[in-house]
């Protein structure tokens, strides 16, 4: 039996944005990629390296958003989460507005070869601890599509469950993203 080797989990540095880019496209190239993430790779390829030094500053050590990185024992990125904290009141991605202040997991990916390995677990762990850590977060929530049930599952082992509130698709209005929640004890 082998013996399952716990990724080190820690937050993007901000000169780290050639990897962060490298590691974004591949997940935009991954094939439920037009189910996962509302970005596409042609769209991700154009951005000039500026847009993702940017990016990458702005996860690397602020309290509205986090960008967590898997790194496996050879120093390889294996899987990456973003964190972005939501106030109540303030308008969401999907043209609704937050309830409570809250934390919204997104741009979750696990290299193919690295998935099953626990990696996504320590993501999760790791993201939904730091959200925690953010004063007044009290619920972590992210989106799920309707036909992506094998992250949906991971998602219920890590504790979240469906809120009940689905989204439209923004490429096909006829399929739901369905939010799922995790409320802090």
């Amino acid at each position: 039996m082998n013996q399952v080797t716990r990724p080190t989990i820690r937050s993007v540095r901000a000169d780290e944005w050639r990897e962060a880019k490298e590691l974004r496209l591949s997940a935009l190239r991954d094939p439920v990629a037009p189910i996962a993430f509302l970005e596409t790779y042609e769209r991700a390829a154009a951005q000039p390296d500026s847009f993702w030094r940017e990016r990458t500053e702005g996860g690397a050590g602020g309290t509205r958003v986090r960008q967590f990185v898997a790194e496996g024992s050879d120093g390889r990125w294996t899987g990456t989460v973003t964190v972005l904290v939501e106030d109540e009141g303030a308008d969401d991605a999907f043209g609704g507005t937050v309830e409570r202040r809250q934390a919204h997991l997104v741009g979750v990916y696990v290299r193919p070869e690295c998935r099953g390995g626990g990696v996504i677990d320590a993501l999760v762990e790791a993201a939904v601890a730091w959200s925690w850590s953010v004063a007044e977060v009290t619920r972590a929530r992210l989106y799920v599509h309707e036909e992506n049930a094998r992250a949906e599952r991971v998602y219920q082992r890590c504790g979240f469950r469906r809120s009940g509130e689905t989204v439209p698709m923004q490429r096909d209005p006829a399929r739901v993203e369905r939010e799922m929640i995790l409320d802090r004890l």
